[in-house]
């Protein structure tokens, strides 16, 4: 029978401990490796998804905008439905024809009766007061 001291027995242990210690080494080395190629692809990726964030947040700003313009011609435009809707067609219609008769400009009658714009030209037109030269 074989019997091994124990300074054999350590000097083998302590071996074995470091080849273990060394595999363990190298796998961290490739690990710490692994990561540092992916960290750098990462990076290199960074500006561009900055620039499409910043991007992104320009067509929300111009879309605010847009929805804001829309809000507020949808506004006036409700505001004139509700002149429209609170005159008599008839009534109002006739009012602004005798208005126009009697010198009233089409700032006048758009105001008072809730004309269009190229609804009182044209009832200044063809009922205001004629323009001597």
């Amino acid at each position: 029978m074989m019997t091994i001291d124990i300074n054999a027995a350590l000097s083998i242990a302590a071996a074995v401990i470091s080849l273990i210690s060394l595999a363990a080494a190298v796998q961290l080395y490739r690990t710490v490796l692994h990561w540092r190629e992916r960290c750098t692809s990462l990076e290199a990726i960074l500006p561009g998804l900055q620039r499409e964030i910043e991007r992104f947040a320009s067509i929300s700003v111009r879309t605010g905008r847009q929805v804001k313009r829309i809000e507020n011609h949808y506004s006036e435009v409700a505001e004139r439905v509700d002149l429209v809707e609170a005159r008599g067609p008839a009534k109002a219609l006739d009012a602004a024809v005798d208005s126009a008769r009697r010198g009233a400009d089409t700032r006048h009658l758009t105001e008072q009766f809730g004309l269009s714009r190229g609804e009182a030209e044209l009832v200044a037109r063809l009922h205001g007061r004629k323009k001597s030269a």
